[in-house]
């Protein structure tokens, strides 16, 4: 007497899918020395009462590895790392970008350019506008009889 097991289908989502073949197909791309999509790091830009603040994750990147431009109210945040030779084998997961990228931050215009400062620290990149005074909220004392 044979007995009959259902198979079990899992369902996978249609993004989960279609990420997972992008990822096949972007490593394929770099085992030939070719480059998939472009990389672009996270960011975060935000602003408070004192400035305006853009911060970059780029972990395991180096200071001098990145540059910084204000052009016309737009802020430009550049990178390149060359990859290190390769560990041997074969990768079955190559996530951790290295290369090249560029972002491009259109600045506020309640900001003063000529006082940026930047750190890196952590794998974090920031970079701080202060507010020009006339854009800072302030009080006005109501005089009264």
């Amino acid at each position: 007497m044979s007995s009959y097991v259902p198979t079990v289908v899992s369902s996978i989502s249609p993004d989960l899918f279609n990420r997972q073949i992008d990822r096949m197909f972007d490593e394929a791309l770099r085992a030939f020395g070719t480059s998939g999509q472009p990389w672009s790091p996270a960011c975060n830009a935000w602003e408070d009462g004192d400035g305006f603040y853009v911060e970059v994750a780029l972990p395991g990147w180096e200071t001098k590895d990145l540059s910084l431009e204000i052009d016309n109210q737009v802020l430009t945040v550049k990178g390149e790392r060359r990859e290190e030779g390769a560990p041997e084998g074969v990768y079955h997961l190559h996530e951790i970008a290295g290369g090249r990228f560029v972002r491009l931050f259109k600045l506020p215009a309640f900001v003063d350019q000529d006082k940026a400062s930047a750190t890196h620290k952590h794998g974090l990149l920031t970079v701080s506008f202060p507010k020009r005074e006339e854009a800072k909220c302030r009080r006005i004392m109501i005089e009264g009889t």
